[in-house]
């Protein structure tokens, strides 16, 4: 069967799936009709509760790059992004150039949406084998601990892959907003990804030539209720991005993200219109290791909701994530890191619930479980 195509995007089944995940009730829906709503099965295990004794002892707060500097080559700034990469793994973007017009409208489209009754919102909601629409990720158990959040898929990327199914037609604008702050964030990761390519010790242009064909971006919009005992709960488990960057946008009054450095957890403090970019797994394993994705994860609070909004950019299916020739040296930096399909990566990550750096044990060379 042909595909058939609506608006440059696919419209069926078309378009492939990587993962699926358990459907799960919708948390704000249970905090709407009681504030005092906890299930047993949002109540996380002592060791990882996001308690005040585990937060870093330090008063650290990661690294701030400003892009205008960056892009105009100032080599001062260059060498803060190597820093951010190796050290923290996470970086806040400042004067990156997206219009605050156009950040405003994507944090109201998202408002908007979670504004809908549920009857409304289930309309999108994912289906059995796919990823993308309203619902949860990564939940492949019954009995497995849930994330105290609610979520939206969706591909901007290329346009073919738009499922446009679970585009929320009843909010005027919506898909406007999505695809102007996409295509500014898509901007800055390109920004980003000529500097890392520099530092890597290849041409500008060498990061987005190993995407292959197809660069893919998906976009994440999260939704973290109220929580009368935010002590018990995680918004988001521990976990390292499947992605090769991942851009956050994210509340300006609200610290929920906390990444993990050195012994401890270190919030991150929003900055007003800043955008928070992280190393992915698929650097870690083109970089061999130099740059590594680090663990993050969200928190909730008692006395209001949070939302925030990831985008994730990402490579062709068949491109290999193994470590690229600049990064190797036989007597100083040998081979760390395997080759290995990243689709066939990221649906091992899919089949498993978020477990810190886990997943990327299997990019390791010398394990080869999948």
């Amino acid at each position: 069967m042909d595909p058939k195509v609506e608006n440059g995007a696919m419209q069926g089944d078309e378009v492939p799936t990587w993962g699926k995940s358990l459907p799960v009730p919708s948390v704000q829906e249970m905090v709407r009709k009681d504030h005092q709503f906890l299930s047993e099965r949002y109540i996380q295990e002592h060791k990882d509760r996001a308690v005040a004794t585990n937060l870093s002892p330090t008063t650290s707060e990661i690294p701030i790059i400003n892009f205008s500097l960056l892009i105009n080559g100032d080599e001062d700034e260059r060498r803060k992004l190597d820093t951010a990469c190796k050290e923290w793994g996470f970086f806040q973007i400042t004067n990156h150039g997206v219009p605050e017009k156009v950040l405003k409208k994507m944090k109201a489209a998202v408002a908007a949406f979670y504004e809908l009754p549920l009857e409304e919102k289930s309309k999108y909601a994912m289906a059995a084998d796919d990823i993308q629409g309203y619902g949860q990720v990564y939940v492949v158990s019954e009995h497995q601990k849930l994330d105290w959040c609610d979520i939206m898929v969706l591909m901007t990327l290329p346009p073919e892959y738009k499922k446009m199914k679970y585009w929320p037609v009843a909010i005027s604008g919506f898909e406007e907003a999505v695809q102007e702050y996409t295509t500014e964030t898509l901007k800055l990761a390109e920004e980003i990804f000529a500097n890392i390519s520099l530092l890597m010790g290849m041409d500008k242009d060498a990061l987005k030539r190993l995407h292959g064909k197809i660069m893919k971006q998906a976009i994440r919009m999260n939704y973290y209720p109220t929580c009368s005992r935010p002590d018990l709960v995680l918004g988001v488990s521990p976990h390292s991005d499947t992605s090769t960057i991942t851009l956050l946008l994210q509340d300006d009054d609200i610290t929920g993200l906390q990444i993990r450095h050195r012994e401890g957890w270190v919030p991150v403090k929003p900055i007003p219109n800043a955008i928070v970019a992280n190393i992915g797994d698929v650097i870690e394993g083109w970089s061999n290791g130099v740059y590594k994705s680090i663990e993050h994860r969200a928190v909730t609070n008692v006395t209001a909701a949070r939302m925030s909004v990831a985008t994730f950019v990402i490579p062709d299916d068949d491109v290999e994530l193994g470590p690229v020739e600049t990064m190797v040296d036989d007597y100083n930096r040998p081979v760390m890191y395997k080759s290995i399909k990243y689709v066939d990566y990221l649906r091992y990550t899919f089949s498993k619930k978020m477990d810190g750096k886990a997943n990327t044990e299997l990019l390791k060379a010398g394990n080869e479980s999948v």
